[in-house]
């Protein structure tokens, strides 16, 4: 590619971070396979348990158990089987100018090799198979589309999301791509390609398949540092939302301010419910207007560190959950009930990596085996952390007649 194909290619990518991806744009009427758009989300919350895509296991067919013992199943992503089922790896297949060192576990983006690259990028932009998930990307993922996926009320997908991608992948400077504007662009409109990809895939499983973006990078745009401020990543996914086939949907276990979160246009939002403690006030209105919209809520009640873990029980957290609840209800026009119809029940967050200690404080591990008994005990919280979830969800069900 010459360098005049090269500023034409560019200029079009900076054409399209002005257009973004409003509904009938002329970009999205010549790629996108489905000419309707939808935001219907096709069935009720009622306290529903789900969890986090990330988990730590090395067995896939026990992950996958695991997964569909839930109300909606999802496709877990393994990375101590291999650095493919990496999340950020996995939504890298086919972005121009993206390197991924399997050896040292690296991933970074060369500029040279985007422009060398960006030319063949765009005449295989019209092939669906350019934002489908290899096999070689995710064995689990295709484990999981050969299930038979068809009785549950809907199953799940997930995609590390644009801001934090661009933010945790950076150049040969070591400069995020996030702050290079027609890079940007680009890699929005590819995870949302990407996203609509993977929609379509998990449709043909199951009717209600939605798919949300993992986005931890959420957390960092209300750094005075970062470059990339709350007011542009809150424009810039309004915008993404409207070129999905399916209900824009979103995960964030990092701190953030809920009624933000909310207000960015999303319809199933899912986050870190236990952390906050106490349901602020201020929280009330945001989260029944959500409610009241026909939104959904994933409230990440179950911790997954084993400290604290042990220190709860499923009545505990049902007692916990419900008081969130009842201040929202006690300052706004929706009932605790309503809530908990538009409700689902998930883990706090994975546990690939435990928070502080792995294991409880009497259990000891030989250096030794330290590794292995690590990663073992990683399972175990996450697997007593799926059964108090279900037993929570049987208690709220009751509660509330769902």
């Amino acid at each position: 590619m010459d360098q005049v194909e090269r500023r034409e290619l560019i200029l079009v990518f900076k054409t399209l971070a002005s257009l973004r991806f409003t509904k009938g744009n002329w970009f999205q009427n010549r790629y996108l396979e489905e000419s309707v758009m939808s935001d219907g989300i096709g069935f009720p919350g009622n306290c529903q348990t789900t969890a986090m895509g990330i988990m730590p296991h090395r067995d896939i067919g026990r992950a996958l158990e695991l997964s569909l013992s839930l109300d909606i199943p999802y496709w877990p992503q393994l990375p101590n089987i291999s650095y493919y089922e990496d999340m950020y790896v996995q939504a890298s297949q086919h972005f121009p100018g993206v390197v991924v060192d399997v050896e040292n576990q690296k991933l970074w983006f060369d500029s040279d090799r985007f422009n060398r690259e960006l030319g063949d990028f765009s005449e295989r932009m019209a092939r669906p198979e350019t934002f489908t998930l290899s096999e070689d990307y995710s064995c689990v993922y295709h484990r999981f589309l050969a299930r038979d996926l068809s009785k549950y009320p809907a199953i799940r997908g997930q995609l590390i999301g644009p801001v934090s991608f661009g933010f945790k992948v950076v150049d040969e400077n070591k400069r995020p791509i996030i702050y290079n504007e027609p890079v940007r662009a680009l890699l929005l409109d590819f995870i949302q390609r990407k996203v609509n990809a993977q929609q379509r895939e998990l449709k043909e499983k199951n009717p209600n398949a939605f798919v949300w973006l993992d986005e931890p990078g959420l957390g960092w745009v209300f750094s005075g540092l970062s470059g990339y401020d709350d007011l542009q990543a809150k424009r810039e996914y309004r915008d993404f939302w409207g070129g999905l086939t399916g209900p824009g949907a979103l995960h964030l276990c990092a701190n953030i301010n809920l009624p933000y979160l909310l207000g960015l246009g999303v319809r199933i939002i899912s986050f870190d419910a236990y952390q906050i403690d106490v349901m602020p006030r201020g929280y009330a209105a945001a989260v029944a207007r959500f409610v009241l919209d026909g939104g959904i809520i994933s409230w990440g009640i179950v911790p997954t560190d084993s400290a604290t873990l042990r220190l709860e029980t499923p009545d505990k957290l049902a007692e916990r959950l419900c008081g969130y609840w009842q201040v929202v209800a006690d300052n706004s026009e929706v009932t605790v009930k309503d809530i908990a119809a538009r409700a689902l029940l998930a883990p706090a967050r994975c546990c690939l990596k435990n928070i502080g200690e792995v294991g409880a404080a009497d259990e000891k591990v030989s250096a030794k085996n330290q590794e292995a008994c690590h990663r073992s005990l990683e399972e175990e919280v996450v697997e007593r952390a799926f059964d108090d979830l279900k037993t929570l969800s049987r208690l709220l069900r009751q509660r509330f007649g769902r």
